[in-house]
């Protein structure tokens, strides 16, 4: 079955399978910077927001990242992650530049082999970069949340995401 999203209304094929509520969650492994890796099953028995965006220097990913940056401050229980295709110095450069707390937020890079959009479903071959999407995983590495957002410049349910990762 064909998958796709939407940008500009342009149909966009996707790469990998669409997760749904209740699937494990699968493990991926990013970068953190241009030499450490950063492995998404670190992060097992805690909660997770995983926040998909194409690039960072793009008006609505820059919104979505700077959102969750401060919803992080008070959902100390959820480990939240910003993962983009953009290159780890790209990712620096832009948390420096919008104040984007280390501490609450951490920005993952999958520009080397889009391993984690092709096991979440989010890669678009055609522009190698992700589909805009948001999953919650629990503790129990099942997804408790999944939003593959059709057109790729609109935002995500933000109240839906909080909201099931509040219950958590």
């Amino acid at each position: 079955m064909s998958r796709e999203c939407t940008l500009r209304g342009n149909p966009l094929p996707l790469e990998g399978p669409e997760l749904n509520v209740g699937d494990a969650a699968p493990d991926a492994t990013l970068k953190k910077d241009l030499v450490q890796d950063c492995k998404l099953s670190d992060g097992a028995g805690k909660a997770r927001i995983y926040s998909v965006v194409p690039s960072l220097d793009t008006p609505v990913c820059a919104q979505q990242t700077k959102r969750f940056n401060e919803e992080a401050a008070g959902l100390s229980s959820v480990a939240f992650y910003t993962i983009s295709t953009d290159l780890p110095p790209a990712q620096a450069r832009f948390c420096g530049a919008e104040g984007i707390d280390a501490d609450r937020i951490t920005v993952l890079s999958d520009h080397l082999d889009a391993n984690f959009g092709k096991a979440y479903g989010t890669l678009i071959p055609s522009l190698r970069v992700h589909s805009r999407a948001v999953f919650v995983v629990g503790a129990d590495d099942k997804i408790k949340y999944a939003e593959y957002v059709k057109e790729v410049a609109d935002h995500p349910n933000y109240d839906a995401v909080l909201e099931c990762a509040r219950g958590l």
